[in-house]
């Protein structure tokens, strides 16, 4: 903690405050995109694509879910982000990122015992059921893939941002494109959907 400390009290030394990049800050944030991940601290979006301050909000959480929209439910910190991110900052791209080794899927994938954890439990039965096409299969060998359980999660979230008014608005005018993909943490390497529903590493 001490490291991370001494950085964070050096961080105004580090950065010039006075160019332009910074000064924009001020005035207003103008995110091209939308990410949406893992809170797991090995992916950090602005790593991975190389963003400057200002250039991607973040929305992050055990295993990058996006709960279904409910038109009178109860506040959630996700919907509440989407919602701003789409109406008010106006980003044209969402990206939903899943990635390797990831806890959340993992303990999906192998029916961990969750119980001492009930919090985590009920957060993750949202992503349960949308990936009983894997699971089940998976179960045959009692061998669980992994990696195909996370990608099916990232289009299962895709597909539950799709259910936002705002954001089959948006699609349906050509103002809002979504992408999904998956990072491998011993590579870095990062898989993206492409339009025949298989992850792919851009120009393979």
């Amino acid at each position: 903690m001490k490291a991370l400390l001494d950085r964070a009290r050096s961080f105004k030394r580090r950065v010039d405050f006075e160019s332009d990049e910074y000064r924009k800050l001020v005035v207003g944030q103008f995110p091209e995109a939308l990410f949406i991940t893992c809170s797991d601290s090995r992916v950090i979006p602005a790593l991975i694509t190389g963003a400057r301050p200002g250039e991607i909000f973040e929305l992050r959480n055990a295993g990058n879910i996006v709960p279904p929209h409910e038109e009178h439910g109860a506040a959630s910190g996700e919907a509440a982000t989407i919602e701003y991110a789409l109406e008010v900052l106006g980003v044209q791209d969402v990206v939903v990122c899943g990635h390797s080794h990831c806890g959340a899927m993992g303990a999906i994938t192998h029916g961990a015992d969750l119980s001492g954890l009930p919090r985590v439990d009920a957060w993750l039965d949202l992503a349960r059921p949308g990936l009983e096409p894997v699971l089940g299969e998976a179960a045959k060998t009692m061998d669980p893939a992994l990696r195909e359980v996370v990608q099916l999660n990232v289009r299962n979230q895709l597909a539950a941002l799709r259910g936002y008014p705002v954001a089959r608005r948006l699609i349906e005018a050509g103002r809002l494109r979504l992408h999904g993909w998956y990072y491998e943490i011993a590579t870095g390497t990062v898989h993206e959907l492409d339009e025949d529903d298989r992850f792919r590493v851009h120009g393979s």
